[in-house]
C-alpha cells in the first residue's frame, strides 16, 4: 500500500492517455465477451443436451420429412422409453413433448388448457416477449408454405426453460390442428423425432437399430446423440471457433501492443524520476513493481469497465438478434476468464518496460536527462 501514491500519481500524469488506453482495454473486453458469448451460444448446445435422447432425421437433410408412421416401430426397439415429433412449423406431438423435453416448462394448468384446445398454442418465453404476447392472446401467423395464408392460434401457456441456455424462442402447436390445415401431400410426414432412452448407454445400439429398420425405404433415416446433432447443426455455419480464435488472436496482439508501448513511452518519460527513485534507496524490485502495478491498474480497470458494459449490453443484444443466433449469456466463467485475459495482458505489457526500469543505471538515467 506504500507505493499507491507514487502508482496513481504516475498513471494520472498524462489523463488523455490513460482514458484513451483504458478505453482500448474496454473495448478489446467488450468484444472478448461478445466472442464468447457467441461461441458458447453456437457450440453450448452440445453441452445443454441430454444424453438420454437421440435425434432421427430424414437422411438426406433435416429439411426432407420422415413419415408419422415409423413412430410406432421405433417404440417398439427395446431401450425406448418415449418418441415425440416435431416440424419446422410448430407442430407437434402434446402426448410426449412435455416428457421428452422436461427442461422446458409449462405450469400444469396451463398445459392442460392447451390439451383441450384444437388450435391452442405454447409460446417459448423469448418469443412471447419479443411480440408482447400474453395468455389468452389470439395469434394470427402468416405462412407461405403448407398452402399459404393465415393460421389462427389461442395462446394458452408460455414455457420456460430451467436454465438460462436453455431455447425460449419456440412456438408449439396441436399435431392435429396442423394435419387438419396442410394439403394432402404433407398429410402424415414430420420433421424429425426425438427418442427418449432408457439408459444413455444403450444409445448407439438403439441409433443404429433404428436406421437398419428404415434402410432400403422411400425415406431412410439418419439417428445420431442430441450431443452429435447439435455440433453437427453448428457445422453447417462453418469453423465458428477457428473464426473466434481469429479474432480474438487479433485482439490480444493489438492489445498488447497498445499498452506495451504505452507503458515503455510512460517509462521513458520518467527516467530521471525513476533515477532518484534509485538513488535515494528504490531497490530494483521496487522499481520492477511499480511499472508493473501501473500496467494492472490500468488492465484491471478497462477490463472491468469493458465486461460491465458487454454484461449490461447482452440483454439488449439478444433481444436484437432473437431468432438470429441462440440465446446470449454471459456466464461468471466467462467474466472471470475476461478478467483474467486483462490482467494476463496487463503483466505482458509491463515486463519489459518494467525489466528496462529495473536496470536502469542511476549515473546513466541522469545523463539521458
Amino acid at each position: 500500500m506504500k507505493f499507491a501514491g507514487i502508482i496513481f500519481a504516475n498513471l494520472l500524469r498524462k489523463k488523455v492517455r490513460l482514458l484513451l488506453t483504458l478505453g482500448s482495454f474496454a473495448v478489446a473486453l467488450f468484444l472478448f465477451a461478445f466472442l464468447a458469448v457467441v461461441r458458447y451460444a453456437f457450440t453450448g448446445g452440445a453441452d445443454l443436451a441430454d444424453a438420454h435422447r437421440l435425434v432421427t432425421i430424414n437422411r438426406t437433410s433435416i429439411i426432407q420429412p420422415i413419415p408419422l408412421s415409423y413412430r410406432d416401430k421405433i417404440l417398439g426397439i427395446p431401450g425406448v422409453r418415449r418418441v415425440t415429433h416435431d416440424n419446422w412449423f410448430g407442430g407437434m406431438d402434446p402426448e410426449n413433448q412435455r416428457e421428452v423435453y422436461p427442461e422446458l416448462i409449462v405450469p400444469d394448468d396451463q398445459w392442460n388448457v392447451f390439451l383441450k384446445d384444437r388450435q391452442g398454442a405454447i409460446a417459448g418465453a423469448a418469443t412471447a416477449k419479443r411480440f408482447g404476447w400474453k395468455i389468452g392472446d389470439r395469434i394470427p401467423i402468416k405462412t407461405t408454405i403448407y398452402g399459404g395464408g393465415a393460421w389462427e392460434f389461442n395462446l394458452d401457456g408460455i414455457y420456460h426453460g430451467k436454465r438460462p441456455q436453455d431455447d425460449e424462442t419456440q412456438f408449439w402447436f396441436q399435431w392435429d390442428y396442423f394435419e387438419e390445415k396442410v394439403p394432402d401431400r404433407f398429410k402424415g410426414l414430420i420433421g424429425w423425432y426425438t427418442v427418449q432412452l432408457d439408459s444413455p448407454d444403450s444409445a448407439v445400439r438403439v441409433a443404429k437399430t433404428i436406421d437398419q429398420d428404415f434402410l432400403n425405404s422411400p425415406y431412410e433415416t439418419k439417428t445420431e446423440t442430441e450431443s452429435a446433432f447439435a455440433q453437427g447443426w453448428v457445422k453447417q455455419f462453418g469453423n465458428i471457433e477457428f473464426l473466434i480464435l481469429v479474432i480474438g488472436s487479433v485482439v490480444f496482439f493489438t492489445l498488447l501492443l497498445v499498452t506495451g508501448n504505452t507503458m515503455a513511452i510512460s517509462v521513458r518519460e520518467r527516467t530521471g524520476e525513476l533515477a532518484i527513485l534509485k538513488a535515494i534507496g528504490f531497490k530494483d524490485g521496487s522499481i520492477l513493481f511499480l511499472v508493473l502495478a501501473e500496467a494492472l491498474t490500468i488492465a484491471l480497470f478497462g477490463g472491468i469497465l469493458g465486461l460491465g458494459l458487454a454484461e449490461l449490453a447482452m440483454p439488449v443484444l439478444s433481444n436484437a438478434l432473437s431468432g438470429m443466433l441462440p440465446n446470449l449469456i454471459l456466464s461468471k466463467t466467462m467474466l472471470a476468464a475476461g478478467l483474467g485475459f486483462a490482467v494476463f495482458v496487463g503483466a505482458c505489457s509491463g515486463v519489459l518496460p518494467g525489466i528496462g526500469a529495473m536496470r536502469l543505471r542511476v549515473v546513466e538515467a541522469f545523463r539521458r536527462i
